[in-house]
């Protein structure tokens, strides 16, 4: 299916078949992602290190899986811990033994550590690194050959806003902006491998593509603060966010190397935004449901 206008009636499986590994997916982007495409049919693979419970944040790779399940799809859970190079090795053949050839990639773990540039440690560079573009890619590069040899396949990797330059003084900067250097820095790295990996790969049928929020995405428990510290144009819901990666996930094989937001893609490509279990259209589209 072509990058195009898609009908409610056409969305609703067209990912049957098809074997989806997503990152990151315990809570947040990662989850509803992983929930959106098994609506629409697909059998899901789901990496993140939270099992059962995390002592201070929601979800859980168990709660994500039943959400799964419940569309009459398989999921495989794998708990890794993408910063380990062991783990990552073990990853794609433990989602290929279970469900099949990977036809589509999520990368959207990521650690997003903030901290102020000027005494930020290496040690948590490194590790900002290790997971949010070195494992993405150890990712892309264990499941490209299957990609390759059967003709076609799709990346997305989840990006960040924080990777955009400020461009020269003088900065109108937020404090919060001030502390993500890094995380940034990390997220412009992965728009560059997206860039490589997609130039590489051209006329494969692999495509690789990144997306990025355009405004604040409302996670669990995000609600009551866009009620009261911030502006509806500064949020974005994550129904939204979903619509925008999910599309990306079934563009034709011309639409590869683009770094995308979210809006933009909706925008482009005349979506309606759907609810995460593909019923029908989200209440207010872009913009999340706050009381």
């Amino acid at each position: 299916m072509e990058c195009g206008r898609i009908t409610v009636i056409g969305m609703l499986r067209r990912f049957e078949g098809r074997v989806v590994l997503v990152t990151g997916a315990s809570r947040g982007i990662g989850a509803a992602a992983a929930t959106r495409l098994a609506a629409e049919g697909a059998d899901v693979a789901i990496v993140a290190r939270t099992l059962d419970h995390h002592p201070t944040l929601p979800g859980s790779l168990t709660e994500t899986a039943e959400r799964i399940r419940a569309f009459g799809v398989r999921a495989v859970v794998v708990v890794a811990d993408l910063t380990d190079p062991e783990d990552r090795d073990r990853i794609v053949d433990e989602v290929v033994d279970a469900l099949g050839p990977i036809a589509v990639l999520v990368n959207n773990a990521a650690a997003n550590i903030g901290g102020s540039i000027l005494d930020f440690p290496a040690k948590r560079v490194r590790l900002s690194m290790e997971a949010n573009v070195v494992a993405p890619l150890e990712l892309a590069q264990r499941v490209v050959p299957g990609m390759v040899d059967r003709g076609e396949g799709w990346i997305v990797n989840v990006s960040s806003a924080t990777a955009n330059l400020h461009g020269g003084a003088p900065f109108n900067v937020t404090e919060t902006s001030k502390m993500l250097a890094v995380y940034g820095a990390s997220k412009a790295a992965l728009n560059r491998i997206t860039d490589g990996l997609a130039v590489q790969l051209h006329g494969t049928g692999v495509r690789v593509n990144a997306v990025q929020p355009r405004a604040a995405v409302l996670s669990e428990g995000g609600a009551a603060i866009a009620g009261t510290h911030l502006r509806p144009d500064q949020v974005e819901s994550m129904e939204a966010m979903v619509e925008g990666l999910v599309a990306l996930c079934d563009c034709g094989p011309d639409h590869t190397g683009h770094i995308e937001d979210s809006l933009g893609i909706i925008e482009r490509l005349g979506l309606v935004v759907q609810h995460l279990d593909a019923s029908g259209p989200f209440p207010g589209g872009i913009l999340p449901l706050v009381d």
